[in-house]
């Protein structure tokens, strides 16, 4: 037996961690969970770099050092010395300062992910309460359900889509350019949706602008706190994911009793003054704590020669197919099935949300240490269950029981999904760009979701068997690629760590 074999299985699975130095970068296009074993983190290319690496390095000439620090005097180039040592500063590829080991705890960590919670809470947490816009858009327009769909939809779409393209400016050094960019696309969107009157408006305002507005905040900021945390980062990221059932309590239950006295539009402008102000809290205590640095490869197609990342790609685009299902439809099911008026159906969304609290914290707990892709594939499973038991619910004790259910589920998909990624892939200097290309698989997966499930239940006449047979089925291809995504993973431990028998017990 080989020196593989002569290794713990648990340092094979681990792959490798901190070695010789820490490294504490985060990737552009983290999701809501990161790696909770390395000091790297998932996906920012690492602070440090090899002795073959920097040789291999061409340094600015020390003219351009002396230039800079004499502020450029008695030669009339001291402004381009200054722009030009500010863009060398930016596109290194070793840090200016060392910011040492993530602090893993204190005042600005904690700060970090106070902020970040609200952040999600106004990024997912509206995406997630699109419930409410889905019944009062089919109900004042007169559109389809599909039609409605869409600008949901989108607004995910370019959440992901974008966000792993801004993460890349954030490992640059521009997250505030980033975070303030957002913000203006953010409020810009809301309060536009809350003057808008026709279909095409609100696409432009809420699905695109909006939807922006989620890229270049979500991503940048997920990613930022992951540099102050490594052994507790999956708690730390867990507490800030907790932001999209807080904003799915907070903004539904405002439209809720605001809609009645007010109208939609003034409840739509207080959802947008909240907006401004936590935004703004986030923005003084969310710093970055990493120097830029230049970022890796956009893309490494070959990352689809490994069995399992295709594997994992494809069944993370099957499952975020029927993911969003619930939280877009459960409101007008409510009204449409059980015969709720509008405020009231308003109580499952806000249920929905609420128990997914404990789905995302309490699985990411678990998850350091059963793994996360074993804790992913039971989580995925419930929720393809509980989706087909959806079509027995007629009354509204059964449909308050089924929201807890599938929040819960749910909210441990969500935030279980990134996490999986890493524990796939062996060299975390690659993570970043695996986990901005699973980003932008399924960033498609959301964007014809809930419009397909739409246009089955207008199909049907109005009923939803059809649409909870198409997501039930897609969550639960889904699970069976996920699995098979492990199954590949451990054979391939288990021979190189020659423990055949033993691959039931792999913490994957």
């Amino acid at each position: 037996m080989g020196e593989a074999g002569s290794k713990p299985l648990d340092d094979v699975v681990k792959g490798p961690t901190q070695s010789g130095r820490e490294t504490d970068s985060s990737s552009a296009s983290a999701g809501i969970d990161l790696e909770k074993e390395s000091g790297e983190g998932i996906g920012r290319t690492p602070t440090g770099t090899s002795d073959e690496e920097n040789a291999g390095e061409e340094r600015p000439p020390l003219s351009h050092q002396r230039t800079h620090e004499d502020g450029g005097n008695g030669n009339g180039n001291g402004m381009l010395s200054r722009v030009a040592s500010r863009v060398i500063t930016k596109v290194s590829t070793k840090s200016s300062w060392n910011p040492g080991p993530p602090p893993d705890g204190g005042l600005q960590a904690w700060v970090a992910v106070a902020c970040t919670h609200l952040v999600i809470m106004n990024t997912w947490g509206i995406i997630n309460s699109f419930g409410l816009f889905q019944t009062h858009y089919t109900t004042t327009l007169g559109r389809s359900p599909s039609d409605i769909s869409w600008i949901g939809s989108l607004q995910i779409f370019l959440l992901f889509f974008v966000g792993a393209l801004t993460g890349r400016l954030t490992d640059a050094g521009y997250f505030r350019h980033i975070f303030l960019v957002g913000v203006a696309f953010q409020i810009l969107g809301i309060f536009a949706a809350s003057a808008a009157t026709q279909y095409w408006q609100l696409v432009l305002a809420q699905g695109i602008c909006m939807g922006l507005g989620n890229g270049c905040l979500f991503c940048p900021c997920v990613s930022t706190l992951s540099t102050y945390f490594s052994r507790r980062r999956a708690l730390a990221i867990a507490l800030g994911a907790c932001g999209s059932a807080t904003g799915g309590l907070v903004f539904p239950g405002m439209v809720r009793q605001l809609l009645p006295a007010q109208g939609f539009p003034a409840a739509m402008r207080a959802v947008g003054y909240v907006q401004l102000a936590t935004f703004g809290v986030a923005l003084v205590g969310l710093k970055p704590r990493i120097p830029p640095r230049r970022s890796g490869p956009w893309v490494e197609w070959r990352a689809f020669r490994d069995v399992e990342y295709s594997l994992y790609a494809a069944g993370s685009f099957s499952f975020f197919l029927g993911l969003y299902f619930a939280f877009y439809y459960i409101a007008s099911f409510s009204r449409d099935i059980i015969g709720m008026d509008y405020t009231s159906s308003l109580n499952m969304l806000l249920v929905i949300n609420g128990v997914g609290i404990p789905g995302r914290v309490i699985p990411n707990h678990l998850a350091d240490r059963y793994g996360t892709i074993n804790m992913l594939i039971p989580a995925t499973g419930a929720a393809a269950i509980c989706v087909f038991s959806w079509m027995a619910v007629k009354s509204t004790p059964a449909l308050y029981v089924w929201c807890c259910f599938y929040g819960i589920t749910a909210g441990s998909i969500q935030s279980l999904f990134p996490a999986g990624l890493s524990s796939l892939t062996t060299d975390l200097r690659k993570a970043g760009v695996r986990m901005g290309m699973i980003f932008t698989i399924v960033s498609f997966a959301t964007l014809a979701g809930a419009p397909i499930a739409g246009a089955i239940i207008t199909a049907s006449g109005g009923r939803y068997y059809g649409a909870q047979a198409f997501a039930g089925a897609a969550l639960m291809l889904g699970m069976v690629l996920m699995a098979t995504a492990r199954v590949v993973k451990v054979k391939r431990l288990t021979r190189e760590a020659d423990m055949a028998g033993s691959w039931w017990r792999v913490k994957v």
